[in-house]
């Protein structure tokens, strides 16, 4: 007696219609467990992503002296021009860039959201290198704690970000690193800062 995969027995079976089956079954059987592995593996793969934090580093180098790219950097008016990725707008920017000082920087979308950011200025060396938080914020400037972040992943209540200037031969390389990323932003936030340095390339 053999079944075929439904379990219905068939009512005149040979041994070869038998193996047939067996096979096809056996087959069917791996096939589910593969896709069965396949699919833990990727819900194991956006638990990992959204749990984890990470290091991003972007970089640029811009065809413009140290000082002239600083000046772009931190003005406010600039700010305005290249602040959020390709699509947004900034509304308002609030920048008082010196040791203590603190920002309020917000982005709008295309379909009228709202992103506000925040943090405080640890470092700045004019020309070279500056050191600051990042945090989710509301409209006021107050921050938000990361576990209330309006955007996918397990945030910290704070980024720290830090952007360093290098001039040679006339031209200016711009390195940030983000550190304390959520794992499964770290691509889109490559993606948005290189749709940033291109914003600031239009204003040098």
């Amino acid at each position: 007696m053999c079944q075929d995969s439904s379990g219905k027995v068939l009512k005149r079976p040979d041994s070869r219609g038998c193996s047939r089956l067996a096979q096809d079954n056996k087959g069917r059987r791996m096939i589910y467990k593969i896709l069965g592995g396949v699919v833990l593996a990727l819900v194991v793969l956006v638990l990992v992503a959204l749990e984890v934090r990470t290091t991003g580093s972007y970089e640029r180098t811009f065809d413009a002296s140290r000082d002239k790219v600083w000046r772009v950097w931190n003005d406010e008016d600039s700010i305005k021009h290249w602040w959020g990725p390709t699509g947004y707008t900034a509304p308002f920017i609030r920048n008082d860039l010196r040791v203590g000082g603190t920002y309020l920087w917000a982005m709008k979308s295309s379909k009228g959201e709202m992103f506000w950011n925040t943090g405080v200025y640890k470092e700045v060396v004019p020309n070279q290198r500056i050191v600051s938080t990042l945090s989710f914020a509301d409209e006021t400037g107050k921050a938000i704690p990361g576990s209330k972040a309006p955007v996918p992943g397990r945030w910290p209540n704070a980024v720290t970000v830090i952007v360093e200037f290098s001039e040679s031969s006339g031209k200016t390389k711009v390195t940030v690193t983000e550190v304390g990323l959520p794992l499964m932003v770290k691509i889109l936030s490559r993606v948005a800062w290189q749709q940033q340095f291109d914003k600031i390339e239009g204003l040098l």
